[in-house]
């Protein structure tokens, strides 16, 4: 049964991977850094100040993320990725590595199950959305992780397999968090409405400099200056 997962599981990786131009390979290349979404990650916060005031509970709200993030990383990172063994498509003894498209000779580490990229994205989406209580937002976020873990399948660092895996595990830790913190807190009091809007517009920018970067030949000047 494993096998013909995996099987599987290394079908859907070549197809899925096999639609590239050069175009989307900058694009991809660029949602897939971390360092991109900092604005993201930011307009959260102030959308979390912005809700709550600056109390105790707005800093409990971020400490929630703090833990939530740290523990999917550190779940997926230490703990899983040594149990399962399994090297990316893209490394030499994945038996399917002649048949991945790689850009910029990028292959990640040489273990990938389960992805601490999607992990990390669906536990702060999951959050995004339990916190925030927005149907619009949460449609947004969620669409953000998909095509921030999609481009991990389009550099040919993980299978869909390892992305499913590790959304699983970073959406059961950010459920997990947030149902013993309402134990530890009790009820919750009343808050401001959500400002939603500025998680999405900071997103709609970041989504708009990717998509015109490749055009206007931004892509060495912004990895240059994310690192």
């Amino acid at each position: 049964m494993i096998e013909i997962l995996g099987k599987i599981d290394a079908d859907l990786m070549v197809f899925l991977n096999g639609f590239h131009n050069s175009y989307f390979d900058d694009v991809m290349y660029l949602t897939s850094e971390k360092w991109v979404w900092v604005p993201v990650y930011t307009a959260i916060l102030i959308a979390t100040i912005m809700k709550f005031g600056i109390n105790r509970r707005m800093l409990t709200v971020v400490g929630i993320f703090t833990l939530t993030i740290v523990l999917a990383d550190t779940t997926c990172a230490a703990y899983l990725r040594p149990i399962f063994c399994r090297p990316r498509p893209s490394q030499p003894d994945s038996g399917i590595s002649m048949l991945i498209h790689v850009v910029n000779g990028y292959r990640g580490g040489h273990y990938g199950m389960p992805s601490c990229h999607s992990a990390n994205s669906f536990a702060l989406a999951a959050l995004t959305m339990i916190i925030f209580k927005s149907r619009k937002l949460t449609t947004f976020i969620y669409t953000w992780a998909v095509i921030h873990t999609y481009s991990r399948i389009y550099l040919g660092v993980h299978y869909p397999g390892d992305i499913l895996v590790g959304g699983l595990v970073g959406t059961a830790i950010a459920f997990a968090v947030c149902s013993m913190a309402r134990l530890c807190m009790g009820a919750a009091a009343e808050s401001r409405p959500s400002p939603s809007y500025v998680i999405m517009y900071t997103g709609a920018v970041v989504f708009a400099i990717l998509l015109i970067a490749p055009a206007f030949d931004l892509r060495h000047t912004l990895i240059a200056w994310l690192g």
